[in-house]
């Protein structure tokens, strides 16, 4: 690893020693956050930042939680979970955004390999039935998604133009978030309730929050997952779920240290600047 990674060792040698030395915190569920699955690595400078993760370094990450006995679950699940109270610190979520063809061709085998399943979400406008690419990467087609359905995959929205919604009006978010479970419900024959916020999560921004949360309700959406960095526990809004953003960098040590909580010290980190920036808006 070529950068020295801050994040990394503020995580492993202050945090991880601090919690050994505290009494157990609440239970709380790993969310894993994943996008590609390629030697096919992204470029950006900072190891942060990257959203692919090779498929000899996705086998080594699910064979480490199988071995050290997780199981996984889908974000319902683990929102159901959390609510009764039903964890067990082995519980882990596994999810997918931007639908990529690579899920299929590297991750899916590994996966059932370990006995895991995963929720994959779908920006549609980039799904159907001939290949179309995002962001330079080519995606899942219909037939392929109904294929992972039979095998045990899950599927949710992610929008259908994967847009800022932020930066949209509502009756836009409106139209994204039901046409793109319209389409996956069409495609599928089974409800599409999970939805993958695209992008920085604003966490922050109290009034888009409160809008885009009735707009998910409204459209039929129980559970949701953002970028907010964090193992979800039982006051995590269930729309609004944190997870852990993972790929190639991720090593045995860190991913070991993010799925015992020693991560979600950086989600606080940028809540309070994301706070710091809007006051002087």
């Amino acid at each position: 690893m070529s950068l020295i990674r801050t994040d990394r060792a503020i995580t492993l040698y202050a945090v991880l020693p601090l919690m050994q030395l505290l009494p157990v915190g609440r239970p709380s569920i790993p969310i894993l956050m994943y996008h590609s699955v390629s030697d096919a690595l992204d470029l950006a400078p900072h190891p942060y930042f990257r959203t692919t993760t090779s498929p000899a370094a996705f086998q080594a990450q699910m064979q480490f939680l199988h071995q050290n006995g997780y199981v996984a679950c889908t974000p319902a699940d683990a929102v159901a979970r959390l609510e009764s109270g039903e964890v067990n610190g082995k519980q882990v979520s596994i999810t997918f955004d931007d639908g990529y063809q690579d899920f299929l061709e590297h991750a899916q085998p590994v996966l059932e390999r370990f006995g895991f399943t995963a929720t994959v979400y779908l920006p549609t406008a980039f799904i159907g039935n001939q290949r179309k690419a995002f962001k330079g990467r080519e995606c899942l087609i219909w037939p392929e998604v109904r294929q992972l359905q039979k095998r045990g995959v899950s599927f949710g929205s992610h929008t259908v133009n994967h847009p800022q919604l932020r930066e949209v009006a509502a009756e836009t978010i409106h139209a994204e978030l039901v046409g793109s479970k319209k389409a996956i419900e069409d495609q599928t024959g089974e409800p599409a309730t999970s939805f993958a916020y695209p992008y920085a999560f604003p966490e922050t921004d109290r009034s888009f929050k409160a809008t885009l949360r009735d707009l998910l309700v409204e459209a039929g959406y129980s559970n949701g997952v953002c970028t907010t960095v964090a193992c979800a526990a039982a006051d995590s809004d269930p729309l609004f779920l944190p997870r852990l953003p993972v790929n190639n960098d991720d090593d045995q040590a860190l991913l070991s240290a993010k799925l015992c909580g020693a991560y979600d010290w950086l989600g606080t980190i940028q809540r309070v600047v994301k706070s710091r920036k809007r006051i002087f808006e």
